[in-house]
């Protein structure tokens, strides 16, 4: 199960509540993010968000990713499926194939490419992609990393690089979104994510609560 979202924001409130009722509900969880989720792939995160980093093509970027994704899944999301966990990503190849594909315009074709590489079949067999505002949401992205950086009892790495970007790279990433949600209707749920927090919360239990209804509780 990934989450995504159509603008940058952050999920991570939506994760916990995700996995907080899944746990309650006798379900084995592994919770995790991309990219990153393992030592070495925090640390090609903190390359590809950080705003110092500069002149990175967009090939370079994608290339990246999915060295992060390659790690990711060998350390982390196949050993916890073997197991017969759910595994709840904080984004996947949906985020690069709209960041990088829509967003940096290389399309859609060589990240689905590189997902047969290196995913092979894997999928998400259930993705929440949350929709919002796009400038409401970079807007809330960009305070709390600020917040974040000033806080010491968190982690001051800088992740405002694709905050950054213009209306126009997001509105492509959006599109793609949703492009992705048109084609996969069965995997991609869409839940509007422009009301209050606890509104946007209910809408995903929902969905949550009933793609889990045919899973095992095993582990």
């Amino acid at each position: 199960m990934t989450a995504e979202l159509t603008a940058e924001s952050y999920p991570s409130a939506m994760i916990f509540l995700v996995s907080t009722q899944s746990r309650a509900d006798g379900f084995p969880i592994t919770v995790t993010r991309e990219p990153g989720g393992t030592a070495m792939g925090e640390k090609i995160r903190n390359l590809l968000l950080d705003s110092a980093t500069a002149g990175l093509s967009p090939l370079a970027e994608l290339a990246l990713m999915f060295a992060s994704r390659a790690q990711h899944l060998k350390e982390v999301v196949q050993p916890a499926l073997t197991e017969g966990r759910i595994v709840l990503c904080d984004r996947f190849t949906d985020s690069t194939e709209a960041y990088q594909g829509g967003g940096r315009k290389i399309g859609i074709e060589p990240v689905l490419a590189l997902h047969k590489i290196v995913c092979g079949n894997l999928q998400p067999d259930v993705t929440i992609l949350m929709d919002s505002d796009v400038s409401a949401s970079v807007e809330r992205a960009r305070r709390r990393n600020v917040a974040r950086a000033s806080d010491g009892s968190r982690e001051k790495h800088d992740e405002n690089r694709f905050e950054q970007e213009s209306r126009a790279f997001f509105g492509r990433v959006r599109q793609a979104y949703l492009a992705i949600a048109a084609r996969e209707p069965e995997r991609v749920f869409l839940v509007d994510a422009r009301g209050t927090p606890e509104e946007t919360h209910a809408r995903i239990l929902e969905v949550v609560r009933r793609k889990l209804k045919s899973a095992p509780k095993t582990g």
